[in-house]
């Protein structure tokens, strides 16, 4: 139910101001207007839009305006971002290339686009990126091998492609200010590129003002999502926000003279307290009221209530077709109606016709994009509140049934063939088309989830679809022989998906329990009979595993994988898994790890179905798997051969186009390089990975790792404590947020050694560096990470010693040594570091021998990985320009 517009006095003028600052040069800024649902918001972006048109002054400001679909929108991937550039186009059609002209022509025509046809027509570049986006996702699909966060620079790199463009076609045109109604039904995909947008509008002659309804805005509720992502923006200065609340008592009288002008002088007030000035509540209550009522009022009771009342004026035919009308959603066509209803359509649209022109119920208007060649009228409720009242009028029955009916009308001609809108609307009602509907909203939404993920690249709308397919399949009964199949796929995309935001448990905030997902998939895999799947859900499982419930439980999985895959005989799955498998056992086993990596590389070198291909899993689990055999080499002290495989692996991934494991590479590239005392490369190394990944934008856990490596060169140096203990502090802030299971004890005791590198004694910097090599202590006995906690035993002795409690700094120290030699070398570790602070402590605690021991074995490490080291000039640096060597060799603490 409309509200006509009234002078919302300070709402607008900040509207105006925001208008007159773009229009002046003063610099781009964005303002949300929250409310709830009928408090006039929409009703103020149009007055703002009508005002700004009837201006009309040559280079003035122009208005733009899209709106967040609520039944579809939050699965029409980049929906609103496709509309404003298709409008700040069109505004700028003689300048645009020829392809673009074309592109909307025929768009005009009818020929419905999909968002990543648009992009591409429109954004240099952005196709390629699609198109290799595509492949990358599919692949990945077909091998389980590849966690999404790969796949993330597309994303990233997607958004950031269009935001040059939007803001290039606004600088060729008049300061714009964008208006977005309804943003609370935005796609992820949008607001991935309104968050790109919102930090590069100072400077721009852009304004972004939003509408925002809070209805469902509490936690966990269908809004929670944008609202956090609204709090975010405004805490970060990104926007302002400013709450629309009831209309003020000036503004209910004028909508009372426009409405009654000759009611009584107290009914402005009366109404006003009665109603608190809620838009639809006043509008009601003047539809209601009579001249000769008197000045008396009476709120209504209900919403419900009032619309009763309106239907039964209506026939029970008439009320029939509004059902089938308020089942279809805000909007509704007539000749869906007719074909549910089993009438013929001139008589449903003659009946329809009449209840809009006698009714104050529905009002005509124009159809969706996807249904505007459809020959059927179309209209829509006064309000979703009003449409509300006659869906809940219905049994659950009788709600499932029109669904049904609906999705069935709704779907002509191969599925495929259909524009997004139409598929989205479609696999609506069939989720709420009860059981009949299962397998057909299965199948549908599986489809969308797949088109998301690889055509759009929206990762968070086919999550969401991926969730609706397994829901559907659990309510399928268990003898249906398509429900296996149908789990297996959905599940093994939605892990793949989520996979970046796994944390140490069994549920992702606000996702889903994903180890018993990977085990029912595992197991649903296993009933289908056929290998692939069974290879892939193994090795999926086996990622859980690591995740939920630590290394060892892990490693099982992998290595079963490993044997399904042997067993099948394809080399494929073969080499995905074996370097799977070879990266995390040498986690635990170093050797054994080293093993399966040279295996995987021989492999890859030896059969042309490996090597021969562009397939770009294999040539991601080649580059992860090049990786950790570089640093697992320099991990057993084969410091030159490291330097030559990772520096030619880092200049190899340099030239490609995707780059996605670039900061991986560099990372332990840094490591070698500054492991052989070259400090400054190895901090241009890091910076440059650094820099790589602001560019691609969002969190990332090796970011956060490669920021926590700087920060640690960056300490070493006297002026540099204040920017390392920054910089740390960002780090574990960052790694905190992705949370990738191994990274975070390692960035966690980066952090530890920081503080205690810092600190000039005991106090608060010693306090907290021991509080986190405690809680890596604690984690890494239930995660299995062995390297990490000998390395939080051996930071916790070195820091216990500095607060001067050398009994307890002997006994950690004691605790790291007896693991070390337990297990052997591990990664990301060095032996000869754990011995040498070790016997630091013990000769502090007068324990002489036992020093000199240590100090023995530390310095037999040294020489051995000097021995190693083929350059002469390498080898000098490693033994004189390495401060931990350099400390070993000299017995520093220990021999003076």
């Amino acid at each position: 139910m409309r509200t006509g517009f009234v002078d919302r006095v300070e709402h607008m003028n900040e509207l105006r101001s925001l208008r007159v600052d773009v229009t002046e040069g003063r610099g781009g800024r964005a303002v949300v207007v929250d409310g709830v649902s009928g408090m006039g918001k929409s009703a103020l972006l149009r007055a703002f839009e009508a005002e700004a048109a009837d201006a009309d002054v040559p280079g003035a400001c122009r208005v733009l305006s899209a709106r967040c679909q609520p039944s579809i929108g939050s699965g029409l991937h980049y929906g609103a971002i496709v509309e404003l550039l298709l409008q700040l186009a069109g505004d700028q059609e003689v300048k645009q290339p020829g392809r673009v002209r074309r592109f909307l022509s025929l768009t005009g025509q009818g020929v419905v686009r999909s968002a990543p046809e648009v992009l591409s027509a429109m954004v240099p570049g952005l196709g390629a990126l699609f198109t290799l986006g595509k492949q990358v996702a599919e692949a990945s699909l077909a091998s389980g091998s590849m966690p999404f966060d790969s796949l993330l620079p597309f994303q990233q790199g997607a958004a950031v492609q269009i935001v040059d463009v939007l803001l290039d076609l606004v600088r060729q045109g008049p300061p714009t200010v964008v208006l977005i109604d309804d943003i609370q039904h935005a796609d992820p995909s949008s607001l991935l590129v309104l968050d790109r947008l919102l930090r590069r509008l100072p400077g721009e002659r852009l304004g972004v003002v939003l509408s925002h309804t809070t209805d469902g805005a509490y936690a966990d509720g269908p809004g929670s999502a944008v609202e956090d992502l609204l709090h975010d923006w405004a805490k970060g200065g990104l926007l302002r926000r400013r709450v629309l609340g009831g209309l003020p008592q000036d503004a209910v009288a004028e909508l009372v003279r426009a409405r009654h002008p000759d009611a009584p002088s107290t009914l402005p007030e009366q109404l006003s307290r009665l109603t608190a000035g809620h838009a639809v509540f006043v509008t009601l209550c003047l539809e209601e009221w009579r001249p000769g009522a008197g000045p008396g009022l009476e709120l209504p009771r209900s919403l419900s209530r009032v619309v009763e009342d309106r239907l039964r004026l209506l026939t029970e035919p008439d009320r029939e077709l509004l059902m089938i009308g308020a089942v279809q959603g805000e909007t509704f066509l007539s000749r869906t109606v007719a074909e549910v209803k089993g009438a013929q359509h001139d008589h449903v649209m003659e009946r329809l016709r009449l209840i809009a022109a006698q009714h104050r119920l529905i009002l005509p208007t124009e159809p969706p994009d996807w249904a505007r060649w459809d020959a059927s009228d179309c209209y829509r409720f006064e309000h979703d509140a009003l449409r509300g009242v006659v869906y809940e009028q219905q049994t659950l029955q009788q709600m499932r049934s029109r669904h049904a009916r609906i999705a069935a009308a709704l779907t002509s001609g191969p599925v495929d063939e259909m524009p997004l809108e139409r598929r989205l609307e479609i696999a609506r009602h069939l989720r709420s088309g009860g059981a009949e509907c299962l397998l057909a909203s299965a199948e549908a939404h599986y489809g969308l989830a797949r088109d998301a993920a690889m055509e759009g690249l929206s990762f968070a709308e086919a999550e969401r679809h991926c969730e609706e397919v397994i829901k559907a399949v659990h309510d399928l009964p268990e003898h249906e022989e398509h429900r296996d199949r149908w789990l297996v796929q959905a599940v093994e995309l939605l892990l793949s998906l989520t996979e970046v935001r796994w944390r140490g448990q069994h549920r992702p905030a606000g996702g889903p329990d994903i180890d018993s997902l990977a085990a029912e998939a595992e197991a649903a895999a296993r009933r289908c009979g056929t290998p692939e799947p069974a290879i892939r859900t193994t090795l999926l499982r086996g990622k859980t595993l690591l995740a939920t419930q630590g290394l060892v439980p892990s490693l099982d999985k992998l290595r079963t994988a490993v044997e399904l895959a042997e067993q099948h005989g394809d080399p494929v799955p073969l080499f995905v898994a074996r370097v799977e498998y070879g990266r995390q056992i040498s986690k635990r086993r170093l050797a054994d790890g080293l093993a399966q990596l040279q295996e995987a590389e021989r492999m890859y070198a030896s059969d042309p179905r490996l090597g021969g291909t562009g397939d770009p899993v294999l040539q991601h689990a080649r580059n992860l798997g090049e990786m950790q055999l570089g640093i697992t080499l320099f991990d057993s002290g084969h410091l030159s051969e490291a330097l030559a495989r990772l520096s030619r692996c880092v200049q190899r991934l340099r030239d490609e186009p995707l780059k996605a494991e670039l900061p991986i590479a560099l990372n332990y590239l840094a490591q070698v390089r500054a492991g052989l005392g070259s400090y400054d490369d190895a901090e241009d190394v890091l910076r440059e990975a650094l820099d790589f990944e602001a560019g691609r934008g969002g969190d990332s856990g090796w970011h956060a790792y490669n920021a926590a490596l700087l920060a640690h060169l960056l300490v070493q140096r006297p002026a540099g404590h204040g920017q390392a203990l920054e910089l740390i502090a960002d780090a574990w802030a960052e790694t905190e947020r992705t949370w990738l299971a191994n990274l975070v004890p390692i960035v966690r005791n980066l952090y530890a050694e920081i503080l205690l590198l810092a600190a000039d004694g005991p106090g608060e910097l010693l306090d907290q560096a021991d509080r986190l090599a405690t809680a890596t202590c604690v984690e890494t006995r239930r995660s299995g990470m062995i390297r990490s906690e000998i390395a939080a035993h051996s930071l916790r002795g070195r820091i216990l010693l500095r607060q001067g409690d050398t009994a307890a700094a002997q006994d950690q120290a004691r605790q790291a040594v007896r693991i070390l030699d337990e297990v052997g070398a591990m990664p990301a570790l060095r032996t000869e570091e754990v011995l040498y602070h070790s016997a630091v402590v013990q000769a502090a605690g007068g324990m002489r021998e036992e020093a000199r021991t240590l100090l023995e074995r530390a310095r037999h490490e040294v020489a051995r990985k000097a021995d190693l080291v083929t350059e002469e000039s390498q080898r000098d640096r490693f033994l004189t320009q390495v401060s931990l060597n350099k400390a070993i060799r000299e017995g520093d603490g220990i021999d003076r």
